[in-house]
């Protein structure tokens, strides 16, 4: 009988033999190879925890006790082990489960996340509010080594080391974060050599040490007893910069040795203050790979579970992310002074086709969007053309440096914002909706995004030949219109302009980027009804093309603009504050997201529902005549 199976909650865990926990975990493993072949989704990661996830059920008490994960890409067996199994199929599907850790999904999901390094930080939060109220639990933040190239544990660490919180930090140690991890503080986890001996001999030394300051006694034998004990932890101790924070280090404990994860977790527990468990797992155990290349399988389309091979695809035009990754490496043959980087994600952002090509100019550091961006300016001060590749919702966590590095001292750097707009089935915490918002609030910004694959190596080379601030282009987790010819015979598009697509006359569509192709279906649909609409590509949304907006509203009564991002302070309602003042008579309709958030489904599905298609912009384009036409009688 599956012993998953009859695991329903957290307390069914706690009663199955401890020599049959490997074979649970086993079940797990398998349950999540199976379904996410259906699904697709972060298979890796999960894979490496399984052991990790049913030892800490077992040794806590959720949702008593507050088990924080870091990101979510960790937490799938997480969600099968506390109630979530019959519906683990729905996984990033529809009104199913969230690919990602919710605090609305479940009791046991006790802090959202989707974005890495958050865990330690809320962690920290939670152990602080029990103290303030005088309560009693555990609080355990989960935490990826791929999280440590972010700043954030760090100042987590830094914190509940010097406040001396009773807390636990495991960290879960696989070397990997969507690629293999980059760094110093990887070279320093990977330096520490599995000893137990050590720990065994510390804590033999520590009590020595207070059994004889107490028979000795006096201030000056406390003191000398607590300096030795400091030079014995730094000789023999192989976590000492953790120790050096501020937090007890214990292991490197083997991940996938069930009854030595039970015994680390029954020692600690009876501590206090801050700790840290360093487990060592291996990111997708016991998958079947049939390629050595791990990073493509942190997240998965839907495979074969036996072979691990993708399921084969549909032929079709390249995907946002290629189109961009083969043109700025094809670019770099013409601008020595091109360089590319990412933050973690080459694979994601296309840069990985730019690193096979040209190793030496092109820099992963890590999940540190940050920094990567005030790197970038300081390869701009010297004449360095850096494109910096990274998701519309990672940039969110660099947007100071946007504006203090970057635009207030006017440099070029390129940004190439990938997974722009409704961004699927990772949901809430990964839409790419607010970087039109927040980049045409940054001074000295073009904000633009390409119509296909070509404009996109248009683009491109206009950014490379625009000196004059920061350029960024935008772009969705898709697959374009159609292939782009080779870098070398596209044009530059001109700067600040924009491309009438159709003529019209009374109501012009205003569309930005991959929204030209549904204004053309809506402008098709609706001329049989008499209705002539014009469409304009709007490539560049910062500046605006002003010659053509000029003739735009002397010829157009109603202007309808299309964003596939929020219309609080997007596109449309910066086009609108313009019209005001050149063309108060005219009216602006403003189509893109509405002011909340989006459930995880099919990108297509997600534009459906704020109408971003062909049929709803027409359907919009029919009420706004309407009731223009009632104005005007």
């Amino acid at each position: 009988m599956s012993l998953l199976a009859s695991i329903k909650s957290p307390d069914d865990i706690k009663r199955i033999p401890r020599d049959q926990l490997p074979r649970l975990a086993d079940e797990v493993r398998q349950r999540l190879i199976d379904v996410v072949s259906q699904t697709g989704g972060h298979i890796g990661a999960g894979l490496g925890v399984v052991d990790l996830t049913v030892a800490m059920l077992t040794s806590f008490d959720s949702p008593r006790d507050k088990i924080v994960w870091d990101v979510g890409h960790q937490a799938y067996p997480w969600k099968i082990l506390t109630g979530r199994n019959d519906a683990f199929p729905t996984l990033r599907q529809a009104k199913g489960l969230s690919g990602f850790l919710r605090r609305d999904e479940s009791p046991h999901d006790h802090f959202g996340a989707g974005h890495a390094g958050t865990a330690l930080s809320a962690a920290v939060g939670m152990a602080t509010a029990r103290d303030l109220k005088g309560e009693s639990f555990q609080v355990v933040a989960v935490v990826g080594d791929g999280a440590f190239t972010c700043g954030l544990p760090y100042e987590a660490m830094n914190n509940a080391g010097h406040s001396d919180r009773d807390i636990i930090l495991v960290l879960n140690d696989n070397g990997m974060s969507i690629a293999p991890n980059v760094g110093a503080i990887n070279k320093y986890l990977g330096s520490i050599i599995a000893s137990p001996a050590t720990n065994r001999l510390r804590e033999k030394v520590k009590g020595l040490i207070e059994k004889a300051s107490h028979v000795v006694g006096g201030k000056p034998m406390i003191e000398f007893a607590q300096k030795l004990e400091e030079s014995v932890k730094n000789l023999w101790s192989p976590g000492m910069l953790f120790e050096e924070l501020g937090f007890r280090y214990f292991g490197p404990i083997e991940g996938h040795n069930m009854e030595a994860l039970l015994k680390a977790f029954e020692l600690v527990k009876g501590l206090k203050g801050p700790r840290v468990v360093h487990v060592i797992t291996e990111k997708g155990k016991g998958f079947p790979f049939p390629e050595p290349d791990v990073e493509k399988f942190h997240a998965r389309n839907p495979y074969n579970p036996v072979t691990g091979e993708l399921k084969p695809a549909t032929s079709g035009p390249p995907s946002w992310t290629k189109v961009f990754g083969t043109a700025i490496t094809e670019l770099a043959a013409e601008h020595p002074e091109l360089v590319a980087i990412t933050a973690a994600m080459p694979s994601g952002t296309g840069t990985d086709i730019f690193k096979k090509k040209w190793p030496d100019r092109f820099f992963d550091v890590g999940i540190a969007e940050g920094h990567a961006t005030t790197f970038a300016a300081g390869l701009a001060t010297q004449g360095i053309r850096p494109v910096v590749a990274i998701y519309s919702t990672f940039l969110q966590r660099a947007y100071d440096n946007v504006i203090h590095d970057v635009a207030i001292q006017n440099l070029p750097v390129i940004f190439g914002l990938d997974r722009a707009g409704m961004v699927g089935a990772d949901g809430q915490t990964h839409m790419g909706l607010y970087d039109i918002a927040y980049m045409l609030a940054v001074p000295n910004m073009t904000v633009t995004q390409p119509m296909d694959a070509a404009e996109m190596v248009g683009l491109l080379r206009c950014a490379l030949a625009h000196k004059a601030g920061p350029f960024s282009i935008r772009y969705p987790r898709d697959n374009a219109p159609a292939a782009s010819p080779p870098a070398a015979e596209v044009a530059p598009v001109p700067y600040g302009t924009w491309e009438m697509l159709r003529s019209g006359k009374e109501c012009a569509v205003l569309a930005v980027g991959v929204m030209c192709g549904p204004a053309m279906e809506a402008a098709a649909l609706l001329k049989p009804d008499g209705f002539d609409v014009s469409v304009v590509n709007c490539r560049f949304m910062k500046p605006l093309d002003r010659a053509m907006l000029e003739t735009l509203v002397r010829n157009h009564r109603v202007l309808v603009t299309v964003e596939d991002g929020a219309v609080v302070n997007g596109f449309g309602a910066y086009l609108s504050t313009i019209v005001s003042e050149i063309a108060p008579d005219v009216r602006v309709v403003v189509m893109g997201a509405e002011d909340r958030t989006y459930e995880h489904a099919s990108r297509p599905a997600q534009l459906a529902e704020v109408g971003l298609t062909g049929r709803g912009i027409a359907d919009r384009v029919r009420v706004a005549a309407a009731q223009e036409s009632t104005v005007g009688a």
